[in-house]
């Protein structure tokens, strides 16, 4: 069973950022630390919550990693490098195990199609606009997926 390096975990921080107190995300739900929409009892982030220091935040995120690397590593079917993992961690953290589990991405990927599989990660850089209902390109989605997308061609 393959885990997230810790360039994988830089770049999830680097993509998703550090902040203490709850957010909406672009997506419209409540975040925190890392990127964080539940906490390790699973509870789901609300307004008003505050993580008192970043080690709080590691901690969160290094907790709520597990479940994402439990979906890469049940869902691919296919050997990895650890750069394919890490950019298909990163990339099934932010878009949820349902996304990975339904995508093109993945099909391609169980094929043995790995130079296919790495054009999948461009079409989700989208986000639903709250007022319109209506998918909008997203330019810090589109730059996320262009750089899983490289990461996941490197040896």
């Amino acid at each position: 069973m393959m885990k997230l390096s810790k360039n994988g975990i830089a770049i999830i921080k680097n993509f998703e950022g550090l902040v203490l107190h709850a957010y909406k995300d672009i997506g419209g739900i409540w975040t925190i630390g890392y990127g964080s929409t539940r906490y390790q009892n699973s509870d789901a982030i609300k307004p008003g919550d505050k993580l008192s220091n970043e080690a709080q935040a590691n901690s969160l995120l290094l907790n709520t990693l597990n479940q994402y690397e439990t979906a890469v590593n049940s869902y691919v079917l296919v050997p990895l490098t650890q750069n394919q993992y890490d950019a298909l961690v990163s990339f099934t953290y932010n878009l949820g195990t349902n996304a990975l589990l339904h995508s093109t991405l993945l099909k391609k990927l169980n094929e043995k199609d790995y130079a296919t599989a790495a054009n999948w990660f461009a079409p989700w850089n989208k986000v639903t606009d709250p007022k319109t209902g209506k998918k909008i390109v997203n330019d810090a989605l589109t730059k996320r997926r262009a750089k899983e997308s490289a990461l996941f061609k490197q040896p």
